[in-house]
């Protein structure tokens, strides 16, 4: 073994020279070497950082503009169907086309001043390339009774994602045409996807702005260093511009939801901030509380924190993965947006962070406020904390317990449906189109049913339909433009696009219309997306559970606390869907928040949000319980893993958990609902998960199970890769 001085002297040899495990007085694991290789090639990995950011970052501008918004439809279902017919033989008089609805003030809307901007609305639509036919407004169905307004259709002459593109270069010049008594609003899905893209966009980037200051001062209280708590904001700022111009490439191949990066922004800060922090709290420790050289403190790191962030890591995508079940455009590419992100985040902090901290090494207190050395590796407060949940573990486990209970009971009465209109701003041109429509041709004008069928079914569908109680008029049969022999039918529903009773519509007319008859439209194609959501949830929240369970045995090697930890995070979450329910459905706080109650939780919340919550709860499980194991395989004495692991890791899921509800919070405070709806689901998550699962439920389970939460049958252990977390 040589000595203290010698290994220091070897530490700082010639960079091309591959590690050796003398200079380090161990031989370090997988990661440890790949932190030690990359002290050693220092340029080469700061050069490919460098490629990387700097290549892919230039298209990450182009983020916004190239993504759309589009893709919310359920694959192979019926109301696709009829969209894609309607588009190619009926003119693109389809879901996806854009509807501008002209109103006059004074007089006829077809007379005087009205009749020009009608003109001008015909020429400016006539003239764009991606629109299909034209067709100006019809007496007796785009034409309202009193004359005041009409609405000109704008065929889709392009793929959904493209008419969200058509709308907006062109809804600008629609709405500057109103005037002298005349309003022009464009509207329809088209329109309403590039408003709530405009809308979203604003709200985010201001959401950002206040979240990054909020962020970086709760890191200085948390680190007592400027430095130290600037690095994890940067790491994660490479990451998230590495993945924001990767999601623009890929587009080109396959379409991706510009939600993909909105929530891939939201939730890699939040994640890539505690995977930094781990890692810069341990390398710190190691220095400042160890005195190890920077290479042994690199190598300490990865073989410990840097191996709890990897699982983590690796259970966040594992979790997502799952949403890719769900055959929907718009779930499979969040879902891979996010992804994305986490994996660019998680290669800078596996790669790139450990280089940073070697060459700051010390400086990292650069900035210092009184407490730095509270960064040294046992927190004192917290080891207090752990041996008062010792002594009293029924007493704190039951409080937590009854809380978490208390708040996830109201998730039983949780209703959920698709957006209404209500996501949009009330000046936004898209819903002040739609609010005319109604005006001028009743309540479920807006979600006019299209339905395509054979022409020798003609009369029996139109028959049908006008028969249904639940519409209040069809317009007759529009023959395709081709030879297809089917016929395009227009039903007004009685009833809101959001209101539940068409749905109740919809399956009694697909019940008894001809076989040949297909229903659609854009609101019918929200409700085909809400069946096949309710369909997908319990496959997904199986899946997310077992491969969560699998992940956490596989990283513990002890079947029962991989699965009370798995059943706690279960709990959070029901919780966090609990007080969802209180505030969206049921608008607890509503004005203070700033939204308008729509009477249910959006839905693809459930879905795509348990697994977001349970991929977070699963990455401060896997901090605590890694922590513990190493606290275990070191002394063999659940105390010192119960205590021991709070002292070491409880100071940092604190400072990680603060981070994330800021974070998520601040994008809760402005911007349409979902945005906002993922902000306080996910902040409430991480707020109940860190500070009463993680900080109180958790080790209370680890007391009271004692050695049996680390005993693992022989078995398993020969059938487990051997994961431990031990240093040296």
């Amino acid at each position: 073994m040589t000595s203290t001085a010698t290994r220091r002297h070897a530490a700082h040899r010639s960079p091309d020279r591959l590690p050796d495990p003398d200079d380090l007085g161990y031989r370090p694991g997988p990661l440890g070497r790949l932190g030690v290789w990359v002290t050693h090639h220092r340029r080469l990995t700061a050069a490919i950082w460098v490629l990387l950011v700097v290549g892919l970052g230039v298209f990450a501008p182009k983020v916004e503009a190239n993504l759309s918004g589009a893709g919310w439809q359920a694959d192979g279902s019926e109301s696709v169907a009829v969209r894609e017919l309607a588009t190619e033989s009926f003119g693109g008089n389809a879901s996806s086309a854009i509807q501008v609805v002209v109103h006059s003030t004074d007089g006829p809307v077809t007379e005087g001043r009205g009749g020009d901007v009608l003109d001008e609305v015909t020429a400016l639509l006539e003239s764009e390339p991606r629109i299909a036919e034209v067709i100006a407004p019809q007496p007796g169905a785009s034409l309202s009774q009193d004359g005041s307004t009409a609405v000109v259709l704008a065929g889709a002459g392009a793929d959904p994602n493209e008419m969200v593109r058509v709308a907006d270069d062109i809804k600008g010049e629609l709405e500057a045409l109103s005037g002298d008594g005349v309003e022009v609003n464009p509207t329809g899905a088209s329109l309403l996807w590039s408003d709530f893209n405009e809308a979203n966009l604003e709200a985010m980037l201001k959401s950002e702005m206040l979240s990054w200051p909020v962020t970086l001062a709760i890191l200085v209280l948390a680190f007592g260093a400027l430095v130290a708590a600037g690095l994890p904001l940067i790491l994660t700022l490479a990451g998230l511009v590495a993945s924001a111009g990767s999601l623009v490439l890929i587009n080109e191949l396959v379409p991706v939801s510009i939600w993909a990066m909105n929530f891939a922004m939201m939730f890699a800060l939040a994640l890539g901030i505690d995977y930094a922090l781990f890692l810069v709290v341990r390398f710190r420790a190691a220095r400042m509380g160890h005195h190890e050289t920077a290479r042994q403190a690199i190598a300490e790191t990865m073989d410990t924190a840097g191996k709890a962030v990897l699982l983590s890591g690796i259970t966040v995508l594992v979790s997502l993965s799952a949403v890719m079940l769900v055959p929907s455009p718009s779930f499979r590419s969040m879902a891979g947006g996010i992804m994305l992100a986490v994996t660019f985040v998680l290669a800078a902090t596996l790669t790139l962070l450990p280089l940073v901290l070697f060459s700051l090494d010390h400086r990292i207190n650069k900035l210092a406020l009184k407490w730095v050395h509270t960064g040294e590796h046992r927190s004192p407060k917290f080891a207090a904390w752990g041996e008062r949940l010792w002594k009293r573990p029924v007493a704190f486990g039951l409080a937590a317990l009854v809380v978490l209970l208390a708040l996830a009971a109201p998730v039983m009465g949780l209703r959920t449906a698709m957006p209404s209109i209500q996501v949009l701003p009330e000046e936004a041109s898209a819903r002040v189109g739609y609010d005319r429509v109604q005006e001028a041709f009743g309540e479920g004008a807006p979600g006019t049913l299209q339905v395509v069928a054979d022409k020798a079914d003609a009369e029996t569908t139109y028959d049908a339909l006008v028969a249904d109680a639940g519409i209040a008029g069809a317009m007759p049969a529009q023959p395709a433009t081709d030879d297809s022999g089917t016929v395009l039918f227009q039903a007004v529903p009685t009833v809101d696009p959001s209101d539940p009773a068409l749905g109740e519509t919809v399956d009694r007319l697909r019940a008894e219309l001809p076989a040949s008859a297909l229903v659609g439209g854009a609101a019918v194609e929200n409700l085909d997306l809400k069946t096949q959501l309710d369909e997908s949830t319990p496959l997904v929240i199986g899946v997310v559970l077992a491969l969560g369970f699998l992940l956490l045995l596989v990283a513990l090697q002890a079947p029962l606390i991989s699965l009370l930890g798995t059943l706690a995070s279960l709990l959070s979450t029901a919780a966090a869907f609990g007080v969802a329910r209180l505030v969206f459905q049921d608008g607890i706080g509503a004005d203070l928040l700033g939204f308008e109650s729509q009477g249910f939780l959006d839905a693809w919340a459930p879905v795509f949000f348990f697994a977001m919550i349970f991929a977070i709860a699963m990455d401060y499980t896997v901090f605590l319980l890694a922590s513990a194991k190493e606290h275990y395989e070191r002394s063999d004495d659940p105390h010192e893993a119960m205590v021991g692991s709070l002292a070491h890791s409880g100071r940092v899921i604190f400072a990680a958990g603060a981070v994330m509800v800021a974070v998520f919070f601040t994008f809760a405070l402005s911007g349409p609902l979902p945005p906002k709806e993922m902000g306080i689901v996910l902040g409430v998550a991480v707020l109940l998960d860190a500070f009463l699962v993680r900080l109180v439920l958790l080790p209370v389970m680890l007391r009271l199970t004692g050695r049996a939460a680390w005993w693992s049958p022989r078995w398993l252990t020969r059938v487990l890769p051997t994961i431990t977390f031990s240093h040296g």
